[in-house]
């Protein structure tokens, strides 16, 4: 039989003998494979011609892309030449649910890209985290490990077909008014308000605006929470979510490298291109891309200054009141100084935006336009974010926040520490004048951190506390070297120091840092500039005018770098500043007066005087335990950490005891109290020392106390004595019978208490740095010696109180030390 015939019976045979089942399931193969081809095809047939999708109807907005809104339908027409480019997406709360903070926030940055595909368009998520060069061969794998995620996928809607400016549509609707996480709350939120899911039908579009360089959408998300901060009974929170997505510029700026000895906003990269034989972050500044124009660059070189190509310019917002506006500007121009440093004239600018007759379409929402934004808020703040290329660090656009109330604070501020000695600060409204000057000192240093510079709390300890005093000195250099330190007002000023100033300017250091930020280096790439770069670090090194001292949180590890404190001996500085506060206290009412007024703001301003002590004790103690940090590299002699001398820490103890421990009877005013309070002045004297006392017995405090005697033994302030110092200030009733007060017999039950945590306190992990903002001292507790020395104190304790319950005769102490013997035992015998 021909092979032919044998395959026609075989067929046949195969036909007669398919089961039903198998039958229908073949069937169904079928149908399915003429559904999917059929499906294939309805997805070209879904691309439809331009005019049928962007109607008549619809409302446009020219831009980076072309934004389109028919009816509820939005659509981003995106020019084909824009496929391929980066683009940074910013996503901020612009408004939110009472209890949540306040809007302006940043929550998320990403870079992203537009992807052309036959039928659909894919945002792209790029990481520059890691890199190399694309010469290297490592190039390779450094792509393979970081495949770019797709955010999103779009259907084409429709082809704009222009032959110089082709366009492809899609609607957008999806991407914002559906949980895509990475455009809208945070997962830090999302865990703490317990949010389960969106809510879709809660959650919509308010407006996309689209900018020559940037597209501002804003949406309103709506998410079901078990835990919301505010209006539980809805068991929802909405908020109000800013994306701007903004092109990168074409051509990257240089880089220039960072160097923690000169504080700087920085950024990192895991560069695999570098000859070492292991993976290595590299950090570059955050910084305008400020440059020589061509035709001035021989000018610049002979020492000439010379106007950039393109100036930092910011606008003070319409919104802001007429008569604070001049000292606004005049806080962003301070810094022109400090450019001229870099070889710049006029390299930032104060504007006033356009009148919407002038320029309708101006907004301060287009990147290209820097802005001073005044809102109408109760928040007593400001700050200044700024928005840069992740690639360079170039700046990109910056928007100071400029919350109303920030008048109260800086009222709070400039009363409670300068109006012993100024009469300009006492009163609870100051003149216009005085508030405009204020306003400018926080202006100019709101815009110091959009130049790029962080907080330079190390700044201030560079001058001599009795230079503080001098107007010679004071008026020619400020209360620090630095405007962005928290160096604040002049509280160490005394009456009769006449004509000294009381507040920082634009200082010594604030000019040596943006010269060595923005100051041009020719002809070098940003690796070769290196070497420059350390040679002006090192032409001031050990001159504190020119030091960098992080903002810590948390524990406060090197005392010579705190908030809020001036000069170079927190003892004596805080010593000053005590004696302005008892000139204050009695003076509070009369300067708070006004006929049918309430006592609200005595009462506010007591509290500001509390809270300032409060300060003193913690730059005082902070030293207790404390070591100090100076930035080295191998070209520079010493040690990078010491710790504070042995008899600093010792007269510190006794500072925190004598001023804080022994009742500060003068902070207790009756009569203040008679007229804001009908209870509370008891507790608020206990919570003050227990804050201290538990700072000073904290963990990291007592290991580094430890570490210092083991290395430097008789050198050290030991953990033994400040433990002994202790006892002995905070118990000093029980040596001679005395009676003890309330005060007294709270704050010795807070020093039992912080005892018995000790006993049980897990062991302290190393905590996220931060770029070295947060410090933490690892502590194992129960194998240090902590435990161990923690137990004799409560044993040389308990005896030395049942000694004394004999020779005390007043009923209170007795029952007082009686109970403090029964807690002890309690502590050290639990089974009991």
């Amino acid at each position: 039989m021909a092979m032919k015939s044998w395959a026609q019976l075989l067929l046949a045979l195969f036909i007669l003998n398919v089961s039903p089942t198998e039958a229908q399931i073949f069937k169904k193969k079928k149908k399915q494979t003429e559904q999917t081809n059929g499906k294939s095809n309805d997805k070209k047939d879904k691309i439809k011609p331009y005019d049928k999708v962007i109607t008549k109807e619809a409302k446009s907005d020219e831009g980076l892309f072309t934004a389109h809104q028919v009816e509820e339908d939005h659509f981003y027409e995106i020019p084909d030449s824009l496929f391929g480019k980066e683009m940074l997406m910013v996503t901020r709360i612009s408004k939110t649910a009472s209890g949540i903070g306040f809007g302006g926030g940043k929550i998320n940055t990403q870079v992203l890209r537009w992807e052309k595909k036959p039928t659909k368009v894919l945002l792209r998520v790029v990481s520059h985290d890691i890199v190399a060069a694309d010469s290297l061969p490592v190039h390779e794998a450094v792509v393979n490990s970081n495949f770019e995620p797709v955010l999103y996928a779009f259907d084409i809607k429709a082809f704009k077909k222009d032959s110089l400016h082709p366009a492809t549509v899609v609607q957008v609707n999806d991407l914002f008014e559906k949980d895509a996480q990475a455009l809208g709350m945070p997962n830090f939120y999302r865990e703490r308000y317990k949010v389960s899911r969106l809510d879709e039908s809660r959650s919509y579009i308010e407006s996309i605006k689209s900018y020559p360089l940037n597209v501002e959408a804003r949406h309103v998300k709506t998410y079901l929470a078990k835990n919301p901060p505010s209006n539980g009974s809805l068991g929802s929170i909405s908020v109000e979510i800013n994306n701007s997505m903004i092109l990168l510029p074409e051509r990257p700026m240089k880089r220039r490298y960072f160097d923690e000895r000169v504080g700087w906003f920085a950024r990192g990269q895991v560069d695999y291109g570098l000859e070492a034989q292991e993976s290595k972050t590299i950090k570059f500044l955050d910084r305008w891309r400020l440059e020589v124009k061509e035709e001035d660059i021989e000018k610049y070189k002979r020492g000439e200054l010379v106007e950039p190509k393109k100036p930092i310019v910011y606008y003070v917002d319409r919104a802001t009141p007429k008569k604070w506006v001049p000292y606004i500007k005049q806080g962003i121009e301070d810094w022109q100084t400090a450019f001229e440093e870099a070889g710049f004239k006029n390299a930032i600018l104060a504007k006033d935006p356009p009148t919407p007759e002038e320029d309708p379409e101006w907004s301060p929402e287009d990147i290209r336009y820097s802005v001073v934004r005044y809102l109408a808020s109760p928040i007593p703040n400001a700050n200044g974010p700024h928005v840069s290329d992740p690639r360079s660090g170039e700046i990109l656009e910056s928007d100071i926040n400029w919350y109303h109330n920030v008048m109260t604070l800086l009222r709070n501020w400039y009363f409670v520490q300068t109006a012993a000695i100024n009469p300009a600060a006492r009163g609870v409204e100051f003149e216009d004048e005085v508030m405009g000057r204020l306003i400018r000192f926080v202006s100019a240093h709101e815009v110091g951190h959009t130049l790029g510079l962080p907080h330079n709390m190390g700044s201030s300890v560079a001058y001599p506390v009795d230079s503080l005093r001098s107007a010679t000195f004071t008026q020619k250099y400020g209360t620090a070297p630095s405007i962005m330190d928290y160096a604040r007002f002049n509280y160490v000023a005394q009456p009769g120091d006449e004509g000294v100033a009381l507040m920082p300017n634009i200082g010594v250091y604030d000019k040596y840092a943006i010269r060595w930020g923005y100051k041009p280096i020719f002809d070098k790439t940003a690796e070769e500039e290196k070497a420059t770069l350390d040679n002006w670090i090192l032409e001031h090194a050990g001159d504190p005018l020119y030091r960098f001292g992080h903002q810590q949180v948390g524990d406060i590890v090197d005392p010579s770098s705190q908030t809020e404190d001036l000069g170079d001996d927190a003892i004596k500085a805080s010593a000053y500043g005590i004696e302005n506060l008892k000139r204050v206290l009695p003076k509070l009412e009369e300067w708070t007066a006004e006929d049918g007024k309430n006592y609200d703001d005595l009462e506010k301003l007591y509290d500001q005087v509390i809270a300032q002590f409060n300060r003193y004790m913690g730059h005082v103690s902070n030293n207790i335990g404390g070591v100090y940090e100076h930035h080295k590299t191998y070209d520079q002699e010493g040690a990078v950490y010491t710790p504070v001398p042995k008899e600093h820490q010792a007269n510190c103890m006794q500072f925190v005891q004598e001023q804080l421990f022994s009742t500060p009877v003068w902070l207790l005013d009756q009569n203040i109290f008679s007229k804001t309070q009908y209870s509370g002045f008891v507790e608020q004297v206990r919570a003050m020392q227990v804050r201290t006392l538990n700072r000073m017995l904290s963990l990291g405090k007592m290991a580094r106390l430890i570490e210092n005697e083991t290395a430097n033994e008789s050198e050290a302030y030991r953990l033994l004595d400040m433990m002994r110092d202790l006892r002995n200030g905070i118990w000093s009733e029980l040596r001679n019978g005395k009676t003890i007060d309330t005060y007294r017999r709270n704050l010795q039950k807070a020093h039992i208490d912080r005892l018995e945590y000790l006993m049980t306190a897990e062991n302290q992990k190393k905590k996220p740095e931060f770029g070295g903002y947060q410090k933490s001292t690892v502590v194992n507790t129960s194998q240090s010696d902590i435990r161990s020395v923690v137990r004799a104190e409560l044993n040389i304790l308990r005896g030395t109180i049942r000694s004394a319950i004999g020779r005390t005769s007043d009923s209170m102490s007795k029952y007082h030390l009686q109970d403090a013997a029964e807690r002890i035992t309690a502590i050290l015998e639990p089974a009991r």
